[in-house]
């Protein structure tokens, strides 16, 4: 490192990390700072800060170090994930955006203190349901997703059901009842997204 790269690297870390030492409960967000993806963002930071003692910051709203020879992505997202006391993902797109953040969170020692809140369970999005097969393969995965009580589940599905069928989709409730019910009976789980 050149010299002057070491007093922007040193400046850096005496703004902004002092935060992250402090008593406080620190939260490193990340996500695409793309809008609309932003503003998801911004709500968690908001619902963060709600508790008392809290610090949740977005790696996008401190200085950036200026030079260009460095990656300076890399320095800052090493120091900021290293000190934080938990790294929230917020991750929306299917690529692009938050990539290089969701690569460097699955490694020690960013791992075990890492929580990603996906925009909704894989691909169920109303982009995805075209035909009656999107909306029960969607009703599976929203079925066995294991953080769901039986309630929130009907719930869900019960949305799920109400949006397919106002965009034109001519599904039956007892439809996908019927196919979860056999699911369940013979215990066969959907097929597991993976990233």
């Amino acid at each position: 490192l050149e010299p002057a790269e070491k007093r922007e690297i040193w400046r850096f870390t005496r703004r902004e990390l002092p935060y992250l030492w402090s008593q406080r409960t620190s939260y490193f967000i990340l996500g695409s700072y793309r809008d609309p993806y932003i503003r998801q963002l911004r709500a968690v930071q908001n619902e963060l800060t709600r508790q008392l003692g809290a610090y949740p910051f977005i790696m996008g709203d401190l200085i950036e170090l200026p030079t260009d020879r460095l990656n300076t992505f890399d320095i800052m997202f090493s120091l900021l994930a290293t000190y934080s006391d938990y790294i929230v993902g917020v991750f929306e797109e299917e690529s692009g955006g938050e990539a290089p953040e969701l690569g460097e969170i699955d490694d020690p020692p960013y791992f075990e203190k890492s929580y990603v809140y996906p925009r909704d369970y894989s691909w169920v999005t109303d982009a995805h349901l075209e035909s009656k097969h999107h909306v029960i393969q969607a009703a599976l995965e929203i079925a066995f997703t294991d953080d769901l009580t039986e309630d929130e589940a009907a719930s869900k599905i019960k949305s799920l059901l109400e949006r397919a069928q106002d965009t034109g989709i001519n599904i039956a409730e007892d439809e996908v009842w019927e196919v979860l019910s056999n699911r369940t009976d013979t215990g066969e789980d959907p097929a597991a997204y993976s990233w």
